[in-house]
């Protein structure tokens, strides 16, 4: 027996896939407000917001460290423009990569160790954990109470920001996640999920330990901002008025899991934007975000004498025309 085709077709959107970003050039990170960097670290998976082969961490030591976590087709240099933002604030950045067809416990596992690196190289920094899509799942589970690797490192105060993630589990992946289908198709439909998606195909489904049982916070976690997008009726890509690429990817009740929503740290916010829209890609600036990162405290606020420079910024690194036409 043969898996459906009109399956295949399903599993090609599965893990928080949205049609991957294409890259910038690999450039570095403007210093902005940034303090100088004083350390330089070698840590697997962890390093800057770009997609140069240079890997190595350079911060100032005793500054929090925002760590941001792609999502799937996603790489450091997706949120390179994210990372100026928080540098014109003074805000140091760095970028966790991984491997994209892996389990993503194994994606958690390797976070968590790439914190403990960088609480070993001698910084010991308050840490913000920023995660998109499938990267908010593994942001999530690596700073979660649920046993991995090795625990969570003690050092320093860490905070969890969560955008878009499908914590209840991704519709399009349901079939996977049936275990009749599995018997009638006599394992066709696990190898075909696994084809597609590779180990992870078994995490994402509605009816996996992963997304059923996804343990508390932490306790060195203070706080997790879940910010849920509701996505109908958005486009990716415009052909003069015709939308011809969706940027609907989740629904709201995919993103939603009481387990989740229902811990005293979590504050949940819901935003109208796109999937991609809601980060921002070569030609939309994530103003949603950057304004409830702001109001949250995550990002500082932009001083009065320095929004036009800043509007400026969001012009030159996102290219989004209505930044440039605005007026000061």
């Amino acid at each position: 027996m043969r898996c459906p085709a009109a399956l295949l077709t399903l599993l090609l959107v599965l893990a928080g896939c949205a049609a991957p970003t294409p890259s910038r050039p690999a450039l570095s990170i403007e210093p902005g407000r940034l303090p100088a960097a004083d350390l330089a670290l070698d840590i697997p998976g962890l390093g800057p917001c770009t997609d140069n082969p240079d890997r190595t961490l350079r911060i100032r030591s005793g500054e929090p460290v925002n760590i941001m976590v792609h999502g799937c087709f996603g790489s450091s240099g997706e949120f390179r423009s994210l990372a100026q933002v928080l540098a014109f604030h003074g805000q140091q950045s760095a970028c966790f990569t991984y491997d994209d067809r892996a389990a993503l416990d194994d994606s958690a596992s390797a976070l968590r160790r790439a914190l403990h690196l960088l609480d070993e190289g001698g910084s010991r920094p308050a840490v913000t954990v920023i995660g998109h899509s499938q990267g908010a799942l593994i942001a999530r589970r690596a700073l979660s109470d649920q046993p991995l690797t090795e625990a969570l490192p003690a050092g320093g105060s860490k905070e969890l920001v969560t955008v878009s993630g499908p914590f209840a589990g991704i519709k399009a992946a349901a079939p996977c996640g049936i275990g009749w289908l599995r018997v009638v198709t006599l394992g066709l439909m696990p190898a075909s999920c696994h084809m597609v998606t590779g180990a992870k195909w078994a995490d994402i489904t509605w009816s996996s330990r992963f997304i059923r049982q996804p343990g508390g916070l932490a306790t060195q976690v203070t706080r997790h901002l879940k910010i849920d997008t509701d996505e109908r009726n958005t486009c990716r890509r415009f052909e003069g008025s015709r939308c011809v690429e969706s940027d609907e990817i989740f629904a709201l009740a995919e993103q939603q899991q009481p387990a989740v929503d229902g811990d005293p740290r979590t504050t949940r916010l819901e935003l109208q934007a796109g999937h991609v829209e809601i980060i921002g890609d070569r030609e939309v600036a994530p103003l949603k975000l950057i304004a409830a990162l702001q109001a949250e405290g995550v990002i500082r606020p932009t001083p009065i004498t320095q929004r036009p420079a800043f509007r400026q910024l969001l012009a030159q690194v996102y290219g989004d025309a209505r930044l440039v036409a605005a007026r000061p």
